[in-house]
């Protein structure tokens, strides 16, 4: 700066020069380099897309509703494309069948995560759902989370032996939140259910990560539910050092705030994993914690016990499995409280589905699960139609490969545009209509499978979210619950506006005309 206030005259005009030149001389050596690194070999070809500007590449045009854009330009360019954000080259994958070839065929060749700037913060690159690494040390620790999310949400319940303990946190949470919104009508007209169902679904997370359950008013609760709304507010605005690494060398508000929030919710998990060292019994797990401590104090030989943990890495897989499955259930659950306000009649066949297979004498169960096709399909379609998960966690090419007759190299970026399948007029009539009927057969009686397995939102292959059939019992048995005791409306003449905001999950925007009508007496009490 001080430099260019001294120029005057020619001198000016000089300098402005020597910077265009440079500018240049930049980008005709990186268009060299891409050139050079992309050899493709003989009988394939390079994917097709968009040429975009130098350096900024298509951010521009993707700036708004991505999921959108990038769906509307694989109709012209096709289901494998190649775009250009900032200076990455980046693949994205369309349709159904061709990202079924990649993720899960060639599943080993697409199981990657790129090495973006903003994931080294994440747990400090420890992340088995961020983290680059996808060896064979990765799938041992993948499995271990996924049989410590298992363990602790079927178990049966020590206190109440005839329910496991998912459905035993899921209910006394339901319970919670139908006593709380009813004293909300008592005292408002209206209000958003939202901040409500983050702090149920946190609590139901803390149960099983950490064995505990905090009253909705613990400042540490409400300090957890903060950290990750600021996460996803964080996230949702992207980080453009990601795509254009000069950027990592310049200060950002944004990354700062990013790399702070990180840090503070690495803090918090790092405290519970200490007390539960000091409090650890190996004849008495209590939750995910203490099952992955006792894995760590694990002697016998056996695959897994080759694989030790640290500190460091148990903080990350309680991290991936809280911040996941918490920020998914809450949108999951707000957006089907949406569409029951905004379709009457869809929310009252749901409640009579329920009344005829329950009543009213207890609660749901998962086993009920069956018997409620109507309700399954309606969350299908919630699923479907919201798409509020658009891409997955970018992939990356763990080696050099082939698609679609295209030549992909190593190390390639991958998004896959789950929007796109969820709204694509070759697998769905009429896409934008929401009808859970879609999922059911003739008789109305079953889930039809073959359009249920259409529905993308947990991604697929090696890489699938490894909470998936948690999630989806968590949703039902809140969802069942709330129906079952309550009606949910919106104002008279008042909608929900349905444009989503755009994030790591997509979020429908602050809406306070939400309205609760008790179905039947409420005998519990939080």
């Amino acid at each position: 700066l001080k430099c260019s206030m001294s120029l005057v005259g020619s001198q000016g005009i000089v300098s402005a020069t020597e910077v265009l030149l440079a500018a240049a001389v930049f980008c005709l050596v990186f268009l060299l380099i891409q050139s050079l690194r992309q050899h493709v070999p003989k009988g394939l070809r390079s994917p097709p897309g968009p040429r975009g500007f130098p350096i900024l590449g298509s951010v521009l045009e993707l700036r708004k509703d991505p999921h959108v854009v990038l769906a509307r330009l694989s109709r012209q360019y096709g289901d494998v494309m190649e775009v250009r954000i900032g200076t990455r080259p980046v693949l994205v994958l369309s349709g159904l069948d061709t990202i079924k070839q990649a993720l899960v065929k060639q599943g080993e060749d697409f199981m990657g995560r790129p090495d973006l700037y903003s994931f080294r913060y994440i747990t400090d690159g420890q992340s088995i759902a961020f983290g680059p690494d996808s060896g064979e040390v990765w799938k041992v620790r993948r499995k271990m989370a996924q049989n410590a999310l298992k363990t602790f949400s079927i178990t049966p319940s020590p206190t109440a032996s005839s329910i496991c303990l998912l459905e035993e946190h899921v209910s006394r949470e339901a319970e919670y939140l139908i006593i709380k919104f009813l004293q909300l009508m008592d005292e408002k007209k209206s209000f958003d259910p939202y901040r409500y169902l983050v702090i149920s679904v946190a609590n139901v997370m803390c149960a099983m990560c950490f064995g505990k359950r905090y009253d909705h008013n613990d400042q540490e609760l409400l300090n957890i539910v903060n950290i990750n709304n600021e996460f996803g507010d964080v996230a949702a605005s992207g980080n453009p050092a990601d795509f254009i690494p000069v950027l990592q060398y310049l200060p950002s508000r944004t990354m700062q705030l990013y790399k702070d929030i990180n840090r503070r919710f690495n803090s918090f998990v790092q405290k519970i994993v200490q007390d539960h060292y000091t409090s650890f019994d190996k004849e008495h797990l209590r939750d995910i914690t203490d099952s992955l401590i006792g894995h760590c104090q694990e002697k016998s030989v056996r695959e897994d016990a080759r694989v030790p943990l640290s500190d460091k890495e148990i903080i990350a897989i309680v991290y991936d499995l809280f911040g996941a499955g918490f920020d998914t259930m809450t949108t999951a659950l707000s957006w089907s409280l949406v569409y029951v306000a905004l379709y009457p009649d869809i929310q009252k066949r749901i409640q009579k589905e329920l009344d005829q297979t329950i009543g009213q004498e207890r609660r749901p169960r998962l086993s009920d699960r069956g018997m409620l096709p109507y309700t399954e399909a309606f969350i299908l379609e919630v699923f479907r139609h919201s798409s509020f998960i658009p891409f997955t966690i970018p992939h990356s090419t763990t080696r050099a490969t082939s698609l679609n007759g295209y030549y992909i190299p190593k190390d390639t970026c991958v998004f896959v545009n789950q929007w796109q399948v969820n709204h694509d007029e070759k697998l769905w009539k009429d896409p934008s209509v929401f009808n859970p009927e879609r999922f059911l057969n003739a008789a109305g009686t079953e889930i039809r499978r073959t359009e249920s397995d259409k529905v993308m939102l947990f991604g697929l292959g090696k890489r699938r979210c490894i909470g998936e059939s948690i999630g989806r019992w968590e949703v039902f048995l809140f969802l069942a619950t709330l129906l079952q005791q309550l009606e949910i409306s919106l104002l008279p003449g008042e909608g929900v506006d349905f444009t989503p905001q755009y994030g790591l999950t997509m979020k429908y925007k602050k809406c306070e005309s939400f309205q609760i009508k008790q179905r039947f007496p409420v005998k519990s009490s939080p």
